[in-house]
């Protein structure tokens, strides 16, 4: 391997629209201005033919599993993987130094109360539980120490999750860290829960009825980027038997973009037994990509969902964009994915960090490919997501 390539005759995603074809360079792990002289010795030429750059892709919203979990994920184009808890510490630290995996951030362990379905899973820290205000300070503290990039807090008003003033206090201990909180929400009150708090990011959306048009305007007017998962609500819709109840989600996202709230690229992807949905790492942010532009996203807006609007949502600087000095997460491909968003899954090759790494192969089923179904009765403790309407 040389630590410089430089790429002919590509067209580049600019975040709106495809370049011209032109040339990048990658050198030393970051991209180059793509003025440089190809002919340099020592670096390597690949010959796009027309085919399409993109910026390495996001997901902002994964549970990691073991090291393999990483690995597919850079092997889908996913060069960065926002997860949204693991614990304890070690295997985090310990995911995030996969060779040949996507660049991981975590939340660590999340912010729970002491009844909802997440405090039954048996595997959950005991610290995990903040039941008042006068713990959120030495929870956000513990978590930063272990290494946490951002905080994650469930809401669940009403069914065991922590009450308003200790996610406000969570939220609040955060931002004193100028740290970013993540808030799990899948209903209406959770949504406003996360709202009154001042949350950053709401991950999830209500099955059933959209959001409302008081709540939707109030997102917008806050700021608060939304990653609605539809992968996974569209898995957990399926195996409660109410398939029907996704359109409301998918109407949800249609209002928000149209509102102007940002709308990030997430499918909790997972290997977790007892939850209803696990939605397979890499290949999903695809599928993701087009429930996106069905719920009504222009392709170029889904691509730079999972893209330059993920990165500056997380504040990750030094990544989203093929631009000079950038971190070197690239993804070529065969089409034009701005004509048909499944173009995303003919993955020629990809680099991460400026290291080529092998594709899992190109999908010429993808018309006909659909994420499984689980049964509907293996839905575990999770299952009860709520329902609006």
């Amino acid at each position: 391997m040389t630590d410089r390539v430089t790429i002919t005759g590509v067209r580049v995603f600019d975040g709106r629209r495809l370049s011209e074809p032109r040339s990048v360079v990658i050198a030393d792990g970051v991209i180059g201005t793509g003025h440089d002289d190809t002919g340099r010795s020592g670096g390597d030429v690949v010959t796009a033919d027309g085919g399409v750059l993109l910026p390495g892709l996001i997901d902002a919203h994964v549970h990691l599993g073991g090291r393999q979990t990483p690995e597919r994920l850079c092997s889908y184009g996913v060069t960065t993987a926002l997860d949204m808890s693991s614990y304890p510490p070690q295997r985090m630290a310990a995911l995030r130094e996969v060779p040949r995996g996507a660049d991981v951030r975590s939340a660590g362990t999340p912010a729970i109360g002491p009844g909802g379905l997440h405090a039954r899973i048996p595997t959950m820290p005991a610290d995990a539980v903040v039941t008042h205000p006068g713990q959120a300070e030495p929870f956000v503290a513990a978590r930063l120490a272990e290494g946490s990039d951002y905080i994650k807090i469930i809401a669940d008003p009403g069914d065991g999750g922590p009450d308003q003033r200790t996610v406000t206090a969570l939220v609040g201990a955060a931002h004193a860290r100028s740290v970013r909180v993540v808030v799990h929400a899948t209903s209406r009150d959770a949504v406003l829960q996360a709202l009154d708090a001042d949350a950053d990011v709401i991950t999830h959306l209500p099955l059933g009825t959209p959001l409302d048009r008081p709540v939707v305007d109030r997102l917008a007017a806050d700021g608060c980027v939304v990653v609605p998962t539809l992968t996974m609500m569209e898995g957990i819709a399926a195996g409660i038997g109410r398939p029907e109840t996704f359109a409301g989600t998918s109407r949800s996202v249609a209002l928000l973009q149209q509102a102007g709230v940002p709308v990030v690229a997430g499918t909790d992807t997972n290997d977790t037994a007892c939850v209803p949905f696990q939605p397979e790492g890499g290949i999903s942010l695809h599928h993701e990509l087009e429930l996106l532009v069905d719920a009504g996203l222009r392709a170029a807006e889904a691509l730079h969902a999972a893209t330059g609007l993920a990165a500056q949502a997380f504040g990750l600087t030094d990544r989203g964009s093929v631009e000079a000095g950038l971190r070197a997460d690239l993804v070529l491909i065969d089409g034009d994915p701005l004509a048909d968003i499944r173009a995303t899954r003919n993955i020629r090759r990809i680099w991460c960090g400026g290291v080529e790494r092998a594709p899992a192969g190109r999908h010429p089923d993808s018309e006909e490919r659909e994420p499984e179904r689980p049964p509907a009765d293996d839905r575990g403790t999770h299952a009860r997501v709520r329902e609006e309407g």
